[in-house]
């Protein structure tokens, strides 16, 4: 292990000895925004502390097993916990490498899922559908809530646009390398002729702000407009101008939200994923400087990139930024995405561990 590894882990170890004394006082709850503070701080270092103590101990074991060599009697026994002990500590140090790594800030936050309609006319529509429902079956699995904020339906089913918020612990972090271009091939139901079509459609994730007002937003440089509200929701969705549209001036950015009856609503969720959507743009600039440097577009944030191609007569779906390939193409679109989202991850940390190094 190296120097500047173990360091850091010895300094972890010591900070955990303050927290818990900290936590084990009789006024520690006193300073609740404190207390919320070093719990959270708590929770963060417990993980890697546990894994180091089992390193130094299996480490330990190792320097025992080298001393019995010197013993005929015990020499074979030795080699065995040598060999088996040597392995062990190289798996608690590639483990301990991916703890340090530098933790993405977003990870445990909700997200705004935005699903559109690209190339392929009602194809496409009809994939945007079949590609929500995907991450709809996988929040489901994840246990997960998915509240539609905005929908725009294709007049064969499907949608032209569709917009979410996913609510639950780390979905950011799953879900984080889903945005870009995702391309179906097969034949769509109105093909009589039994011939395969390519369409596509684009899938952009978004971490929630935490409060709108992280997010630098001059009240001058937005134009609010409201209207009223068309489409399903029964008579009472067009009496009144409860749809609003916020546009960005800067940035251009244009946000519309008219699912709810109500005006507010739809405005405080507009601001929202305006909010979202600026966070979004200043992180995909802070990815864009050093995406070159990598050897992979994971995490890049570019939304134009083809990530994925979903293969119906061939069973398969290919990730193209990882080179894999899968034939389970039937419990992917029903939400089974853990193989995909674990493959990129393990990539991620790769790349991140390379750039380390």
């Amino acid at each position: 292990m190296k120097t500047s590894m173990k360091s850091k882990l010895d300094l972890l170890v010591e900070r955990l000895y303050e927290i818990n004394d900290e936590l084990s006082k009789e006024n520690a709850t006193n300073d609740m925004e404190r207390y919320k503070k070093i719990s959270k701080e708590h929770s963060d270092i417990t993980p890697i502390v546990d894994v180091y103590k089992e390193f130094k101990k299996q480490s330990q074991d190792l320097a025992d097993a080298k001393e019995m060599l010197s013993d005929p009697e015990m020499k074979a026994f030795a080699q065995d916990e040598i060999d088996s002990g040597k392995e062990k500590i190289i798996e608690l140090e590639e483990e301990l490498q991916k703890l340090l790594l530098p933790k993405d800030l977003n990870d445990e936050k909700n997200i705004f899922l935005e699903i559109r309609a690209g190339t392929g006319g009602d194809e496409s529509a009809l994939f945007a559908g079949d590609i929500f429902r995907m991450y709809n079956r996988f929040a489901e699995r994840m246990n997960w809530k998915i509240e539609v904020i905005s929908s725009n339906e294709s007049g064969v089913g499907g949608f032209k646009e569709i917009i979410a918020k996913v609510i639950g612990h780390g979905a950011y972090s799953k879900l984080k390398f889903e945005s870009g271009g995702h391309r179906v091939q097969r034949v769509p139901e109105t093909e009589t002729q039994g011939r395969i079509h390519t369409s596509a459609v684009t899938v952009a994730v978004l971490p929630e702000a935490d409060e709108i007002s992280d997010i630098d937003i001059n009240q001058a440089d937005l134009r609010i407009d409201t209207y009223r509200a068309s489409g399903a929701g029964g008579q009472h969705i067009n009496k009144t101008d409860s749809a609003v549209r916020i546009t960005h001036l800067p940035t251009g950015i244009v946000v519309e939200c008219q699912d709810d009856r109500s005006q507010h609503r739809n405005k405080a969720q507009a601001m929202s994923i305006l909010a979202a959507r600026i966070k979004d743009s200043q992180i995909q600039e802070q990815q864009s400087k050093i995406a070159s440097e990598r050897k992979s577009l994971i995490g890049s944030g570019d939304r134009s990139e083809r990530i994925r191609t979903y293969n119906f007569p061939q069973g398969r779906i290919t990730d193209h930024r990882i080179n894999l390939t899968l034939y389970k193409i039937d419990f992917i679109m029903d939400g089974d995405l853990n193989e995909l989202i674990e493959a990129l991850t393990t990539e991620h940390q790769a790349s991140l561990l390379s750039e380390l190094d």
